[in-house]
């Protein structure tokens, strides 16, 4: 096996491949990536069984051929070697595999390739396209509401329902809700599934690039895929029943409050410098006289109170929330100006951007000792 790469395109395959990487020891073959030289191209792959990519570089191959190195080892080696090609050239008898750039010379021992688990593409049962400015909106303002508790694995992934003429993404933790719909043409099927967040927060840091390109998702009732470029993403599907995400959306407020993003956004994480030390995290928000006041106590450590001007068009209502679970929306709100919609102190509010009826945030309050 024997070619020549640039450097930056191989770095940049293998900073991709690499998040498949295993880092438990359980099967030493998944801590590498397997590389394959044909037809002037290098397909790169690494999976923990649970992902899998695959990405191809164009490459001068001067004699095919397949090894498996250590995910760790050649990752380093490669991004800080020195030149702008890459020399590659494996002895199969020492199994040792030179490395060289300008005047760097490495050698790294090599795995055996036939003890890799090939990836293979799915052959799905279903399939649509979408655009990747589409499907990172979709991630974005989704995969925040995820729980991280493994316990429960539906609610560590993103419900995808799939429509005849839109696509829908949802999130919760069972404290909070994030829906997300976007028209989709093209789409001739009805479909949900559920995905893990993992897999669709590395494709968000994948999807970076100025220009429009078309994302290829591919899936079956127990895998997905998602193809771009010369990048291919495979994940299974999480088995399970998602709640009905629909009956946790209040159909009617009596209170509805109009806020200034920004403003709104410095002061809930200013507040949050006292709200953190307490053990929920609470913030309380006073709606009255055209003003929100923002106070967080905490007995050992101090306080935070602050007001800042607000629209308020209904009943005035005093509510405390998790600040954390306010600012993490607040992160993603891109309009100037967004709507906080109450009921009474104990019930779900709902916080939607101005002009964009897509995207709906449902957050439960906190229940304090004055709200027993």
């Amino acid at each position: 096996m024997k070619f020549i790469c640039k450097r930056t395109d191989l770095v940049q395959s293998i900073q991709t491949v690499s998040k498949a990487v295993s880092s438990k020891n359980q099967n030493p073959i998944l801590s590498g990536i397997y590389i394959k030289a044909e037809n002037n191209t290098l397909e790169l792959q690494a999976t923990d069984y649970e992902i899998g990519i695959i990405c191809k570089v164009e490459a001068q191959v001067e004699e095919p051929g397949n090894i498996v190195l250590s995910g760790k080892y050649i990752q380093e080696v490669i991004r800080k070697l020195p030149g702008v090609n890459v020399e590659f050239e494996y002895d199969k008898q020492e199994k040792i595999s030179h490395i060289k750039s300008n005047r760097s010379h490495f050698t790294l021992l090599s795995m055996s390739a036939d003890d890799f688990p090939i990836i293979h593409k799915i052959a799905g049962d279903y399939e649509f396209k979408i655009m990747d400015n589409i499907l990172r909106e979709l991630i974005s303002r989704t995969t925040f509401s995820c729980s991280n508790e493994e316990a429960r694995p539906v609610f560590t992934g993103c419900l995808m329902e799939i429509n005849e003429s839109s696509v829908i993404m949802a999130a919760t933790d069972t404290k909070r809700l994030a829906v997300q719909s976007k028209i989709v043409e093209g789409i001739d099927t009805q479909r949900k599934m559920i995905i893990p967040s993992k897999i669709l927060n590395e494709i968000q840091k994948l999807l970076i690039s100025d220009m429009p390109r078309t994302v290829n998702i591919n899936y079956s009732t127990s895998q997905i895929s998602f193809e771009f470029d010369n990048t291919y993403i495979s994940s299974r599907l999480i088995d399970g029943q998602y709640p009905d995400y629909h009956r946790v959306i209040p159909n009617d407020f009596s209170t509805r409050i109009k806020l200034n993003t920004e403003e709104f956004r410095a002061v809930v994480d200013r507040i949050a410098l006292i709200s953190r030390t307490n053990d929920y995290n609470i913030a309380t928000m006073e709606f009255a006289n055209g003003m929100v006041r923002i106070t967080s106590n905490n007995p050992e450590i101090g306080n935070a109170d602050e007001s800042l001007a607000a629209e308020i068009d209904g009943e005035d209502i005093t509510i405390s929330f998790n600040a954390d679970y306010i600012s993490d929306v607040l992160k993603i709100i891109e309009s100037k100006e967004f709507y906080i919609s109450l009921n009474n102190s104990l019930s779900p509010a709902a916080i939607r951007m101005m002009d964009d009826e897509s995207f709906t945030y449902v957050i439960t309050p906190v229940r304090t000792m004055d709200k027993q």
